[in-house]
C-alpha cells in the first residue's frame, strides 16, 4: 500500500485517495474550433509510460482537494507531491 502525503493533510494510507489521471492534460478549444480528432484525443488518449508520469490525486476520504503526484509506474514510489496549478518540479526521469 502507498503512503501518500496529502499537502493539506499530511502522509495517509492510499485507500482514502482516487487517482484522476494523468495530470497537465490541456483541454483545446475555443470550443466552434476544435474538431472531432483533437476532441477524441483530448478525452481518451493518455499516455502510459514505464517509469516517472505525472498524476491528479484527490483526498476523497479526508479533506476532498485535488493535488498532483510525480509516481514511478515501475516502483510505485512517489518521488514528489505538488499542488494544482504549481510547476511540476524536477525529479528524476520525468515522461
Amino acid at each position: 500500500m502507498l503512503l501518500i502525503n496529502c499537502p493539506y493533510c499530511g502522509p495517509r494510507a492510499e485507500l482514502e485517495f482516487r487517482c484522476g489521471g494523468e495530470s497537465h492534460i490541456q483541454r483545446p478549444g475555443p470550443h466552434g474550433d476544435v474538431d472531432d480528432e483533437a476532441w477524441a484525443d483530448y478525452l481518451f488518449y493518455r499516455q502510459n509510460p514505464k517509469g516517472e508520469h505525472r498524476e491528479r490525486w484527490v483526498h476523497a476520504a479526508g479533506c476532498r482537494r485535488w493535488f498532483n503526484v510525480a509516481r514511478d509506474t515501475i516502483t510505485h514510489r512517489i518521488n514528489a507531491v505538488y499542488l494544482m496549478g504549481e510547476s511540476m518540479p524536477v525529479t528524476g526521469d520525468v515522461q
